[in-house]
């Protein structure tokens, strides 16, 4: 059983990690979005269940330099940051997406 709630957190991973890339395509280039919108997009009614995971995912693109993770206007690093974070476009955001 552990083996299939893994598989299904490398395929919500990958969902969100799609949301991500897919939502801030659609969007102005200096637009963000919170890793909320990219929970919600794939989450339906229990998107809240995918926020941890959300934020795993943010900061995995932001190391691969697809994104950064700002608050406040800051860039930081999701990992440590408390409360609400926006993810915004990075330097290597037109390869990965």
């Amino acid at each position: 059983m552990a083996e299939a709630a893994g598989a299904d957190d490398e395929e919500l991973e990958e969902r969100l990690r799609r949301a991500v890339l897919d939502l801030l395509g659609r969007r102005a280039p200096t637009s963000t979005i919170c890793p909320s919108d990219a929970a919600r997009a794939v989450g339906g009614d229990t998107w809240r269940d995918a926020m941890p995971l959300a934020r795993v995912v943010a900061a995995r693109l932001a190391d691969a330099g697809v994104v950064e993770v700002r608050q406040h206007g800051e860039r930081v690093d999701v990992r440590t940051a408390r409360g609400p974070v926006r993810i915004a476009r990075a330097g290597g955001f037109d390869a990965a997406s």
